[in-house]
């Protein structure tokens, strides 16, 4: 039997697809290749060109969940697109180490195949649906900043980097404004008929990724070194860090807010701003955390650097102020534990001045695992008193 292709939204129609999970694995390959990339150049301006990076690694990702949602990712059409999308990411992510230098070609050319080839692929397989003209909107845009990622490529040097910043505006901005487009109607939120289940779940999943990834990190960076006390000591307290921003995200929020967006009356808003735009903060952080971990394990005492004690605690704190925004465009209202914790972990970096690594990073899981109990604890009561 033929498959359609239109995503079905029945009850089973938020079923990520086999598909779905094998494209994920590129993005375990990049997320490992940015968090080295940071760790190499943990400067001013190494973050900040990682940052670059990091948002583009995301935008693909993002955009090709967006065209699974619409379209389902078991036709045949989009099995071959999605493979097509993999080879890009491939390269993408290879060329993330030296995206600003020798391959920065690579890397746009990687991308742009990505966004743009991808982009070309659901304009056509959605012909005759009212989706189409949302697929043409998306077009139109990406190859304006197609323009400018391959541009900034050729020229180099800072050239690139304001080239590549105006290329990452004109994508970020255009889900806000709407896409508009000439001789189309702006588009709305509205028309933007998701799977909220699907969309929950694909974050999720993304997450999962990111601190996957985070476990890797330190397993690897053990098995790296000496399995002396401060080490193993170390290893111990970055896993229970994982373990915590896990328990933070998943143990009530995430299903709750897969609800709340199923049932929303406009699940295109909140797929825009708490899945699209409101992760990018929380994955960030885990990123960063991962680092900070990297860093501790390899050398638990002794003087904390400032680059040690900035990716330790300022990697949860982004997490958690994150998960904060997140919860406030879900439902409605910014946790008082979410805030009392990154004003702890500010507070914090006081006592890297004169504590080593492993103390402080101890430290910060403990305030990340008191914002987990403190969410389990509230939500009995709220039980109870139920």
């Amino acid at each position: 039997m033929a498959i359609e292709i239109l995503r079905s939204r029945s009850n089973v129609g938020g079923r990520v697809a086999p598909i779905e999970l094998f494209f994920d694995l590129v993005y375990v390959f990049a997320i490992t290749q940015l968090s080295h990339l940071l760790l190499e150049h943990l400067d001013l301006q190494g973050v900040g060109l990682t940052l670059i990076l990091a948002l583009a690694v995301w935008w693909a990702w993002m955009y090709t969940a967006w065209s699974t949602n619409y379209l389902q990712p078991d036709h045949p059409g989009m099995r071959f697109t999605l493979v097509g999308v993999m080879v890009g990411g491939l390269v993408m992510a290879a060329a993330l180490p030296d995206a600003f230098g020798e391959h920065a070609l690579w890397f746009a050319g990687g991308y742009v195949m990505i966004q743009v080839g991808r982009t070309i692929a659901v304009t056509v397989l959605s012909r005759g649906t009212a989706l189409q003209a949302v697929f043409i909107r998306v077009l139109v845009w990406l190859l304006i900043s197609a323009v400018l990622w391959i541009a900034g490529a050729l020229v180099g040097g800072t050239a690139q980097v304001l080239l590549w910043l105006a290329a990452l505006a004109v994508e970020y901005a255009a889900p806000a404004i709407g896409y508009p487009t000439p001789f189309m109607p702006r588009s709305v939120t509205t028309d933007w008929t998701i799977d909220g289940s699907h969309m929950a779940e694909r974050c999720q999943l993304f997450v999962i990724i990111a601190l996957g990834e985070s476990v890797l990190v330190t397993g690897a960076t053990l098995a790296g070194h000496d399995f002396n006390a401060g080490a193993v000591a170390a290893f111990v307290v970055s896993f229970l860090g994982s373990v915590a921003l896990w328990w933070v995200y998943f143990d009530r929020t995430a299903e709750a807010a897969a609800e709340a967006i199923a049932d929303s009356d406009d699940p295109g808003r909140l797929g825009r701003s708490a899945y699209t735009y409101i992760h990018i903060p929380m994955v960030l952080g885990i990123i960063v955390s991962a680092v900070g971990d990297e860093l501790v394990i390899a050398h638990p005492g002794g003087h904390t650097s400032l680059a040690t004690a900035l990716t330790v605690l300022g990697g949860p704190a982004l997490f958690l102020v994150g998960h904060a925004m997140f919860k406030r465009a879900v439902f409605g209202y910014v946790p008082v534990n979410r805030v009392a914790a990154v004003a702890a972990l500010a507070a914090l970096g006081l006592l890297a001045l004169v504590a080593p690594p492993l103390v402080i990073s101890t430290a910060g899981m403990l305030v990340v695992w008191a914002v987990a109990i403190w969410d389990s604890v509230l939500f009995r009561r709220l039980q109870v008193a139920a």
